[in-house]
């Protein structure tokens, strides 16, 4: 196994020591962080030529822990990888001791390690979750300030770390890499890895008491001094301007001249699948939010999207569910449509591109940008299956890898080796509907001419890209930078649009480019002078797209190219606003293998959809990957909802109700007043500023600024106290409840984008209309004047219980804990069979990530794929090391199944066992020498001597049979 890693990093160290553990070679290469997977360092290359980034997970394959150990073994590394290495970064960047985040973490560990010698209580040795974590603080904290006052206050975590650093596996490793301890090491670590955007940073166990949760303290700027000038602007537009109303926006929303026009589209989510919290957050939650907010401003705003419902995958899951393309495309619309609604997305219309208007604008599209000479025409060797009368796509053909001889490879890619294909280069290729084997004949495909465009795509880029995300600018640079090449718009398939050019009748349209035109007709269901939207003459009309990274090249090249090329004064993106991932508990989503939160089950968790919307934007990736972890979503709730806003509005809401029969008292501001006021100011022009570049997880965060800042002012000025007073105190009381409650309305308005429900909600306890959710101001002004009757006060959120958190990760994160368990189960019970089946359904599963995602995406279950081959190998007798095939001496009945004791065969098992011994033999060949896989040949004769003693026919012959009843 060879080691990447960035210099001095100590991660590389718990690599080094675990491969001692383990007594395995490693070698260390030292490379720049940006030549890795994702920036991300030290990596571990395996011999199969896939690369794990996960410290954690590459230490455990290395040094496999023990079945009784393995899940506190996992708590501790979690811990140091999203708890104590964060804090530690923390630390490195501020230079002082940060106390609400490093200190507790140690405070947790030295409690963990009192009267123990190691981390894990039952197991007297070093385990790696002694040597991840000795080696995070050893290496960084123990040698500067921190390190002196921890070892005089945490005497157990002393001793730890001495006996450790003693072990002859230790020293040895020291010897092997060596690196610069301290602040040169904090920041090797921080150059080379990132963090989760919610990772937590105060104190709290891997199981947290949830129960009396105060607000996250995270790292705070110091707040600069409130200006007299501040004052004096807050003094005068508290009295002097006036509140605008929300414009009521008329069927059709048009874009007008001399106005603000805000055309919004969300990447076209596929109907393959129900979306998960990923994809929701990605796209259309996040177009949501900017068009609500776009709406609070009385912009003119267009909010449209829908299913992207032509391509291969709808054709391959029809034929799986043995149906029509058309009825999985209606049945997918209406969950994602439902899922949209319980989620209070707002389209102005959610349609879908399986329209007679898309056809149309689709094929004239083509035509003319055709006509302006900007479609080549190219001939490719495709593959034809006879028997079916049809060219297969990529999807639609399996055959045997020509690079490792894996037998069920897919036309584009290679399941079990992870290399590209050509459908062509496949050995024994087979139609995936009939089983026939196709023949290869020429097939003219049309391309789009995209270096043709390159100077105008690089023109109209340079003008716009300021107002694209920075994920946006990353993925779309290299594309124009390396150079264009042409690109394959139609394929050789049933379900599309049909091309429009005579001797094309049996072709459609490459969904890449088809889809991203349904913007256009979906916004001609909506109204038929859509062109005003997408021709707009005399009128500005700014153009923002949302979507996650996989969907840029399609948004920031193909398009735009397609419309310049169309030359028509088409509306062309302006703001193209991509994100990272959002991971599920520090995993990608799955919906084969029931890993993580869809749509649907968002709404039977009985958490609002309110709530929901709240911590999706929360942890919103918009500059890295983020994840979605059920402990942090409860307490966000507790801590930022509950706690902070909800109790905010509740306090002065039910104290005006109990002192002022629920009236705003006269308010008389003083200069504390004024300074709250400017605070919130402060807020609220950078929430505006945020929003306006759909920077929504920033806005979010100047929303719980302000209800912050009113809890403190409300805490300290103690009007329950002065409500008992004198009447000056109580005149004083009055004013400082009549603020709150314009606070409270000014939140009700800036919350609404973010929670439109719960902004409805407190609108009505504030008195206000609720049809609308209220305009969000450049200024803060008196909203709610002397004498405005509120409503019936009421908690606005209610608190997420540790047994509620745990019941929800156990039943939407616990499936991969018992995907585990089913995997060991098979291995310990010989079911071969259901060890097969975990590996169709995991290399279904693969197929359909590659099909719609980057590498980075894929790699990960293609690992999980490969891990599934080898424990099917090792079960059979058929490792993919040949050191460990020579050792192994596995019986020849290795394949017979336990009938009352008998290891007897009857005949379908001795077929069974052939096939499989062949496909060992065939494999061992390839990647072994004679010693190896001669005693299999062996074997593999002895099976067919017994089968034919058995049948009378040799194993050729009964295959045929096989194959002809089939």
């Amino acid at each position: 196994m060879s080691i990447s890693t960035n210099e001095g990093n100590p991660n590389t160290l718990k690599l080094i020591v675990a491969a001692k553990m383990a007594q395995q070679s490693v070698t260390v290469k030292t490379v720049q962080p940006n030549v890795s997977l994702l920036g991300r360092l030290p990596t571990i290359e395996l011999s199969n030529g896939s690369v794990l980034f996960s410290t954690s997970a590459a230490m455990q394959l290395i040094l496999p822990p023990s079945e009784e150990f393995k899940d506190v073994n996992n708590k501790w590394l979690e811990w140091d990888i999203s708890q104590l290495q964060p804090a530690i970064v923390c630390y490195g960047n501020t230079g002082t001791t940060n106390k609400s985040c490093l200190w507790p973490l140690l405070k947790e560990l030295n409690s963990a390690l009192k009267n123990r010698k190691y981390l894990i209580k039952d197991k007297n040795d070093l385990s790696l979750a002694d040597v991840c974590i000795w080696v995070t603080i050893w290496s960084t904290v123990l040698v500067t300030d921190v390190g002196q006052k921890l070892c005089k206050e945490y005497s157990s975590i002393k001793d730890w770390l001495l006996n450790i650093e003693l072990l002859p596996v230790i020293q040895d490793s020291l010897k092997e890499y060596n690196f610069e301890r301290g602040i040169k090491a904090i920041l090797n670590i921080q150059a080379a890895s990132w963090f989760p955007v919610n990772t937590v940073m105060n104190s709290r166990s891997s199981k947290p008491v949830l129960s009396d949760i105060s607000p996250t303290k995270e790292k705070e700027k110091e707040v600069e001094a409130v200006s007299q000038e501040e004052m004096q602007n807050i003094a005068s537009n508290w009295s002097s301007k006036s509140y605008p109303a929300v414009k009521n926006f008329p069927y059709p929303v048009l874009p007008k001249k001399g106005e603000k026009n805000i055309l919004i589209t969300s990447a076209l989510p596929y109907v393959n699948n129900v979306p998960h919290l990923g994809n929701i957050i990605g796209c259309v939650l996040s177009a949501d939010i900017f068009a609500r907010y776009c709406r609070q401003r009385n912009y003119n705003t267009l909010f449209i999207s829908g299913t992207d419902e032509y391509g291969t995958a709808t054709e391959a899951k029809a034929i799986e569910e043995k149906t029509t393309p058309q009825a999985i495309c209606d049945k997918f619309f209406d969950i994602h449509n439902d899922v949209y609604r319980w989620f209070s997305i707002g389209f102005d219309y959610f349609g879908r591109t399986t329209t007679p208007e898309q056809t149309e604008i689709v094929q004239s599209f083509f035509l003319r940008i055709k006509s302006e000479g900007y479609v080549l025409s190219e001939t490719v060797d495709q593959l034809l299956c006879e028997s079916c009368d049809r060219f297969l796509a990529d999807r639609f053909v399996e055959g045997t890898c020509p690079r490792c001889k894996y037998e069920d490879a897919r036309g584009d890619q290679c399941d079990g080796c992870g290399h590209l294909v050509n459908a062509t280069d496949l050995i024994s290729p087979r139609c995936k509907v009939c089983s026939n084997r196709p023949v290869v004949k020429k097939s003219v495909q049309f391309f789009l001419d995209l270096p043709k465009a390159k100077n105008k795509l690089k023109q109209w880029s340079q003008t716009v890209e300021k107002g694209w995300s920075s994920v946006a600018r990353v993925v779309a640079k290299p594309w124009l930078r390396d150079g264009l090449k042409p690109r394959c718009i139609t394929r050789d398939l049933k379900w599309g649009i049909p091309v429009p050019v005579k001797g094309f009748e049996n072709k459609v349209f490459y969904v890449w480019f088809d889809a991203p035109f349904g913007y256009i007709s979906i916004t001609k269901r909506y109204t038929k002078e859509y062109e005003q939207w997408w021709k707009p003459k005399d009128v500005n009309v700014d153009l923002y797209q949302f979507m996650a990274k996989d969907n840029v090249p399609f948004h920031a090249i193909m398009f735009p190219a397609c419309l310049l090329a169309a030359n028509k004064g088409h509306t062309l993106m302006k703001h193209l606003m991509a994100t990272e991932y959002l991971n599920y508990e520090d995993t990608k989503f799955s919906k084969s293998r029931g890993i993580g939160v869809f749509g649907t089950d968002a709404r039977d968790t009985g958490i609002p959809a309110d709530v929901w919307r709240f911590y999706l934007a929360y942890v919103r990736p918009e500059t890295q990957d983020s994840n979605f972890n059920w402990v942090d979503l409860a307490t966000k709730n507790n801590s930022e909802l509950l706690n902070n806003l909800g109790n905010f509005v509740n306090r002065a809401l039910m104290f005006a109700e109990k002192y002022f029969d629920s009236k705003l008292p006269q308010m008389e501001l003083l200069e504390d007043d004024l300074v709250l006021l400017a605070l919130a100011q402060r807020e609220l022009s950078s929430y505006i500023q945020a929003l306006e570049q759909a920077k929504l997880r920033d806005g979010l965060k100047h929303v719980l600024a302000i209800s912050k800042h009113g809890n403190q002012f409300m805490q300290f000025q103690e009007p329950w106290v002065k409500i008992k007073g004198t009447d000056d105190d109580k005149k004083r009381a009055g004013t400082i409840i009549g603020i709150c409650c314009n606070l409270a309305c000014l939140l009700s308005a800036l919350l609404a984008p973010f929670m439109p429900n719960t902004s409805r909600e407190l609108r009505s306890q504030l008195g206000l209309n609720s049809i609308n959710h209220g305009y969000i101001p450049d200024i803060i002004t008196n909203i709610l004047p002397t004498g405005h009757k509120i409503g019936i006060p009421s908690p606005l959120f209610k608190k997420i219980e540790v047994k509620d958190v745990e019941t929800l990760r156990s039943k939407y994160g616990g499936k991969q804990d018992g995907a585990n368990k089913i995997e060991k189960k098979i291995v310990t019970s010989s079911d071969v069979k259901s060890l097969e089946t975990a590996i169709t359904t995991q290399g279904n599963k693969v197929r359909e990530l590659k099909a719609k995602h980057d590498k980075s995406v894929w790699q990960p279950e293609v690992q999980i794929l490969v891990d599934l081959k080898q424990k099917l190998a090792d079960l059979i007798g058929g490792g993919n090391k040949s050191s460990d095939l020579a050792k192994k001496n596995k019986p020849e009945t290795v394949f017979v199944p336990e009938q009352n004791g008998d290891a007897s065969m009857d005949a379908a098992s001795l077929e069974a066992a052939v096939a499989k011994q062949g496909n060992l033999v065939r494999e061992l060949k390839s990647k072994a020498e004679k010693s190896v896989w001669q005693p299999e040949v062996e074997k593999l004769l002895k099976l067919k001597k017994q089968l034919t003693d058995l049948t009378g026919t040799s194993p050729s012959t009964t295959n045929k049979k096989s194959k002809k009843k089939k």
